[in-house]
């Protein structure tokens, strides 16, 4: 995963760290790739490559005669493009990060704060039914604009006959209120308002981190140092509980509030009635 290497053995005489085999074939030379060795053994289309060699995310192979030859380093650059995608980034963003590399910057630190901090919080262990199943669980109260409204909100993904549940443990939540006597439709309505609190929660949350820890460096430094980096990312990790409590127990300190007053108001409704 060291993008740095590639850029310094692009020309097939090196091979990138992490390479199973240490990038030598069987005689101990350095193994190299004619381009569509090196597509079949990346996994992607040999035009997907050659895309990205168009766009300077792979360095040049060698040449020999007409002839292209790629590195265990290329081959690691298209391993780490792929991990990069499926973390969310883009070419654009990917590139920016190749051209820190060939600035002299450690990418890979850079790549360990971004993703302490991009880690999900949310449950992201998805589950999946049959739409029979979920009209089960909800019964009477599955329509097309319950669906449409459920899919907007991300609870869910609609795939033909197949719903994608995308928090299981939020939908577990709403099938307990269903079976408590709340409407499905009550429990969306609600989301709606959650949403907007909790994404105010969390951008004051954000702010103060990033005003006080992040966005001040020692020394008043702009670029942050490879220890920096190291820093944030284990505060980052720190801070992740720290905020979930905070954010609970002031939930819990609302509800208390706000039950309190309702039990008052309940208990006057029901006193008997003095004659």
């Amino acid at each position: 995963m060291q993008i740095q290497d590639a850029e310094r053995d692009g020309d097939g005489a090196g091979a990138a760290a992490g390479d199973g085999d240490g990038g030598r074939d069987e005689s101990g030379r350095h193994r190299e790739y004619r381009v569509e060795e090196l597509a079949a053994e990346a996994g992607v289309p040999v035009r997907t490559l050659r895309y990205y060699q168009e766009r300077r995310l792979l360095p040049a192979p060698r040449r020999q005669g007409r002839v292209a030859l790629y590195s265990t380093a290329h081959l690691e650059r298209l391993r780490l493009i792929a991990e990069l995608l499926d973390r969310g980034y883009r070419l654009d963003g990917i590139e920016e990060l190749i051209a820190a590399a060939g600035e002299g910057r450690d990418v890979t630190e850079l790549l360990g704060f971004e993703w302490a901090a991009a880690t999900p919080w949310a449950d992201r262990n998805a589950a999946e039914m049959s739409m029979t199943e979920l009209a089960a669980l909800f019964p009477g109260q599955v329509t097309p604009e319950i669906l449409a409204e459920a899919t907007e909100l991300g609870h869910i993904t609609v795939r033909g006959d197949r719903v994608l549940i995308n928090s299981p443990r939020l939908f577990d939540a709403t099938v307990e209120l269903v079976r408590a006597g709340i409407p499905l439709a009550s429990i969306l309505a609600l989301t709606w308002e959650l949403e907007a609190s909790f994404d105010r929660m969390a951008f004051s949350f954000v702010q103060l981190v990033r005003g006080h820890l992040l966005d001040r460096l020692p020394g008043g430094r702009d670029e942050p140092s490879a220890d920096d980096l190291d820093r944030l990312a284990e505060l980052v990790g720190r801070l992740r509980p720290v905020a979930r409590t905070v954010a609970d127990e002031h939930f819990a300190r609302a509800m208390d509030r706000r039950l309190t007053k309702d039990i008052t108001e309940i208990r006057e409704r029901i006193r008997p009635t003095r004659r």
